[in-house]
């Protein structure tokens, strides 16, 4: 691992998720800086890889460094519910025999403060994507208190989400989330592993990248796809992200769809996509911990795909 800049989060458990590919097409919904991509190059010397990413500053990086395997890879650039439509549309179903999204905001894009990700940055930005309008400035200091209230519960599941968001209204404009974060913080809960301040920023970011939306809507892509024999791995970090996932994996293992309240089956017992693989989501182990603290929070479910 000495050559990758970042620890991709269980990459372990990536690596043996995919380990029987013999052939065909793995979709990396979420390329960031080629961890997880260059792994499953690796372990899969026959496979080809599309991956994506939004934010150019990763696509330049990983363009090199998986610049080696030649045309075995394929590198897309915009958001991922966005291009997988495309892919999904433009390649054979029966090729995609993976689907990868490690969702979330990268290690990397944490640790550069001019990205405005940590509550340590000098100023409020929060973009995946460099060239989107919205930002976190616009969200802090031009949305409303109900807006904020709206994303501090939804997002960020604070009890005093009200509170909050009267002490940022009554306190803005706000410049970096330095100053924001130490705004909150007297009211914010204690007592975790956390900054007082993760969740804040947490909700923020969601919003400003529609995180949520695009999880969503790329589940709903894979879905309508109907791969005969793709298996998805899902890596999630939060409990909001996490719940959408076990959610729509269940959908597609259940065969009759009608109402739990029907008298019987009327809707042809046939929607069954496939298998759930993980009844519980995989996590990291002790090893992995000690190398990288924030790999504690993730989650990969597995779904195997089985459309006849």
């Amino acid at each position: 691992m000495q050559n990758i800049p970042h620890i991709p989060v269980l990459y372990k458990e990536v690596i043996e998720a995919f380990k029987d590919l013999k052939e065909g097409i793995v979709i990396d919904c979420t390329m960031g800086y080629g961890g997880h991509s260059s792994l499953l190059l690796e372990a899969n010397q026959n496979i080809k890889l599309i991956a994506i990413d939004q934010d150019q500053t990763a696509i330049d990086f990983s363009s090199k460094r998986l610049e080696k395997y030649g045309e075995r890879v394929s590198i897309r650039k915009g958001r991922f519910s966005a291009v997988i439509k495309e892919i999904l549309q433009e390649v054979n179903p029966n090729e995609i025999k993976g689907i990868l999204a490690d969702i979330g905001v990268s290690s990397l894009q944490l640790d550069q403060k001019e990205r405005g990700f940590s509550y340590e940055s000098d100023n409020l930005d929060m973009r995946m994507d460099k060239d989107a309008q919205l930002n976190a400035s616009n969200v802090v200091n031009e949305y409303s208190k109900t807006e904020l209230e709206r994303i501090l519960l939804e997002y960020g599941e604070l009890r005093n989400y009200k509170k909050i968001a009267d002490v940022i209204v009554q306190n803005r404009p706000f410049v970096s989330a330095k100053e924001l974060s130490e705004a909150v913080r007297p009211h914010m809960s204690r007592g975790k592993k956390i900054h007082p301040a993760t969740l804040l920023m947490q909700a923020i970011r969601i919003e400003v990248n529609d995180e949520l939306g695009e999880l969503k809507s790329l589940l709903q892509s894979i879905e309508e796809a109907k791969l005969p024999e793709a298996k998805v791995a899902i890596i999630s970090f939060h409990s909001l992200e996490d719940r959408i996932v076990k959610k729509e994996f269940s959908k597609w293992s259940k065969s009759c769809i009608c109402p739990p309240e029907a008298f019987r089956c009327s809707c042809g017992n046939n929607h069954q996509l496939g298998k759930i693989l993980t009844k519980k989501p995989i996590m990291a182990q002790e090893d992995e911990l000690k190398e990288n603290v924030r790999s504690r929070s993730a989650k990969m479910r597995l779904f195997q795909m089985d459309v006849k």
